[in-house]
């Protein structure tokens, strides 16, 4: 996709003049309008850094997150609306970056079933243009590359058991401290096998090429700015039905478990990557809220429904392909390598989140009421008798 003209007129892109904010080059995000990148752009913007956000505002919702950060931090941030898949915009936006973090991505197992193609052009070539445009740096910027724990596969192997609501493994390393990277990568739907292969041309341009990379792959993230939907970001998906009073569909039966990190805590993690890059590139590490911060899908509707009043009404279907009944990230590597862990726990976050999104929903509620008059005042300045008319009329 090419880059949006009516949107980048909306957003108004400003060119910096060098030296940038902070006396250096500024800090390049690809999909940085969506929700983790969002909030990664928001931390360094306010630590006084410049940054570029590269975001083609294809999923709903992210053009908010834009006008959020344009409306904060005015224009030291720089938006370019265009494609991964445009290798000419990325080798622009690469060109002054000091540092580059990869967000940009087809983000669901559902899409990549229904169009196979375009989740590969945008995860694996739209990397490969990321790459490319990086190695033909005179000093090539160091990056932070966000792949999936999808790269396990469906995890069959693993010996599962019923408990109180969810499923736990019956390998008591695997239940104290969850899935590590030493596990056999095992790509899982297309969605899996693009984000596999991109996260596997991170790794081998590290090597080859000597580049400067650091691999995250990731479990449930969450938190403000995320607009969730069935698809991808369910924590919020499941938030936003309760505040809506609307049913909801779990696929299986809702006992699968996951480890859910809030945002803040990953963004922690990016900038320790970063500082990291010169012990840790070339290494992918396992990146979630880990065994202390677990929850089923039936668990978290009970969260909800203590923390907002009520829940969803339920619905349940069979499973999805690609579908886990247990993924918990094994983030030792990280937590020993960089002294990062986790701040935020389930019940806070959650909690944070559900204000945020009820927050969220009364500002867009006043925003569409004050339109209408708005739009009245806006006609009635264009109808009304201009001063000369009304003193002709008077004379």
């Amino acid at each position: 996709m090419k880059k949006n003209p009516a949107v980048e007129r909306e957003i108004h892109p400003v060119v910096f003049r060098e030296p940038a904010r902070n006396g250096s080059r500024p800090v390049l995000i690809t999909g940085g309008a969506g929700f983790i990148g969002c909030n990664l752009a928001h931390r360094l913007l306010s630590m006084g850094n410049a940054v570029i956000v590269l975001d083609d505002l294809s999923r709903n919702g992210v053009e908010r997150n834009l006008k959020w950060l344009r409306k904060t931090h005015g224009e030291h941030m720089r938006a370019e609306i265009a494609d991964v898949r445009d290798g000419e915009a990325v080798r622009d936006a690469v060109s002054n970056a000091r540092q580059v973090f990869h967000f940009a991505a087809q983000v669901a197992v559902t899409t990549s079933l229904d169009d196979p193609r375009r989740d590969f052009a945008v995860n694996a070539g739209g990397t490969l243009n990321v790459l490319e445009a990086i190695r033909a740096q005179a000093d090539p910027p160091p990056l932070v590359f966000t792949s999936t724990n999808k790269v396990y596969g469906g995890l069959a192997d693993i010996a599962l058991e019923r408990r109180e609501g969810r499923y736990e493994p019956r390998d008591p390393v695997i239940r104290v401290h969850g899935v590590s990277e030493d596990r056999r990568l095992d790509f899982h739907s297309p969605y899996g096998c693009s984000k596999g292969t991109a996260d596997q041309y991170v790794l081998d341009y590290a090597r080859s090429y000597g580049l400067k990379a650091i691999v995250f792959r990731m479990s449930c993230i969450y938190g403000p700015h995320q607009f969730g939907t069935e698809d991808q970001g369910w924590v919020a998906h499941f938030l936003i039905r309760a505040i809506e009073g609307s049913p909801i569909v779990l696929y299986g039966d809702g006992m699968q478990v996951r480890d859910i990190l809030f945002v803040d805590d990953l963004v922690d993690a990016f900038l320790l990557a970063q500082r990291s890059m010169d012990r840790h590139g070339g290494t992918a590490f396992n990146i979630g809220g880990g065994a202390g911060n677990t929850t089923s899908l039936l668990e978290l509707l009970d969260l909800i429904e203590r923390i907002h009043g009520d829940s969803p009404d339920v619905a349940m279907q069979e499973w999805r392909t690609g579908d886990q009944r247990y993924y918990v990230s094994d983030t030792r590597r990280f937590q020993q390598s960089t002294g990062w862990q986790p701040r935020v726990g389930v019940k806070e976050g959650v909690t944070r989140l559900h204000d945020w999104l009820v927050d969220a929903r009364s500002h867009a509620k006043a925003r569409a009421r004050a339109e209408p008059a708005r739009r009245v005042a806006a006609v009635s300045a264009l109808t009304a008798p201009s001063e000369e008319a009304q003193a002709e009329g008077s004379a």
